[in-house]
């Protein structure tokens, strides 16, 4: 009984905390800096979408502070070779999109599974697969893309084959002018709870903000897949995402682009309830949380996940809530 008693005053405990990360002011954020991104499914590149579509990108864009294009042009192979026929139309959707959409950056976004728990995937603690995705990396870039976006999942806390593989491609695109971004998931809400976030979820879950800092130094932009919470209520998901917005900027250097994603998607399961988990909730608890921390910091955007699932609601929160 004594057990059971703790038990709920700890979540109890936990979900005030939460709602009172979500008060505040959050027009004391300002506006968007400019630095945002939406990702883009991988009909942009495979000769599906249309003239029409890119239209109706542009009216969706207009009035967002929306610059980089993070358009689907994987997935990797497993041993970090990519398929050079995976993107026919990059070419021509990359001149369309500059013709339609002036200043934006595309960029190539590339990602595979990790191998983990017996499952197959890439095994980033060999050299050969490491210089593979360089390789792809390498090989996108001149397909005309402007820049190489990783969204390698699920990463463990600590991977060291990860952080190399960053060095080797943050190396490449360095020197061909280039950013390098990177899709990464929450940190710890808890104290070492990436040690344990295996047992409920059967994959690595969220990494020490040490770890996430150590990334964070190896890209040009990062970006926290700030979704997939189980949260029950939209107070309690923008708690959440204010809690992890405030961690991500005391370990995101100021000279790489912090970017909060938001979640422009309706499934409904254990990981996701649509119903609390919108990107007003997301955007107010994002902007209390940089009014609160970091109002001033200008390498800082919002990612809006993803261009196909999302509804003209979204779109409009977008807009309205982090526009320019």
């Amino acid at each position: 009984m004594a057990v059971a008693v703790v038990a709920v005053l700890a979540v109890l405990a936990a979900a005030t905390a939460l709602r009172l990360e979500y008060r505040g002011d959050p027009a004391a954020a300002g506006h968007s800096r400019g630095r945002d991104a939406v990702w883009l499914g991988h009909a942009w590149v495979d000769g599906r979408r249309t003239p029409a579509d890119l239209e109706q990108l542009r009216a969706h864009l207009a009035g967002t502070g929306v610059h980089d294009l993070y358009v689907h042009a994987g997935p990797l192979e497993h041993d970090g070779s990519l398929d050079p026929a995976l993107y026919p139309g990059a070419a021509r959707m990359i001149a369309a999109m500059h013709q339609v959409l002036p200043g934006v950056r595309v960029q190539a976004w590339l990602g595979d599974t990790i191998a983990h728990a017996g499952k197959p995937g890439l095994h980033l603690s060999d050299p050969a697969v490491r210089d593979r995705v360089r390789a792809s990396a390498d090989r996108i870039l001149d397909a005309g893309f402007q820049g190489v976006h990783l969204d390698l999942e699920p990463v463990a806390e600590g991977d060291s084959g990860f952080l190399a593989v960053l060095d080797s491609v943050h190396t490449l695109t360095a020197v061909r002018g280039v950013p390098l971004s990177v899709a990464v998931p929450q940190i710890d809400p808890l104290p070492g709870l990436h040690s344990v976030s295996h047992l409920p979820f059967s994959h690595p879950k969220w990494w020490s903000q040490g770890y996430f800092a150590q990334v964070a130094e190896r890209c040009d932009q990062i970006a926290v897949m700030a979704y997939d919470t189980s949260m029950p209520t939209s107070s309690l998901f923008g708690g959440y995402v204010a809690q992890q917005t405030a961690l991500a900027l005391e370990a995101t250097p100021a000279g790489t682009d912090l970017l909060m994603g938001l979640p422009g998607y309706h499934t409904e399961d254990m990981g996701h309830h649509g119903y609390a988990e919108t990107v007003a909730a997301a955007i107010r608890g994002v902007r209390v949380s940089l009014a609160r921390h970091d109002r001033n910091r200008q390498s800082f955007g919002m990612a809006l996940y993803v261009d196909f699932h999302a509804t003209e609601s979204d779109w409009t929160a977008f807009r309205d809530g982090w526009g320019t």
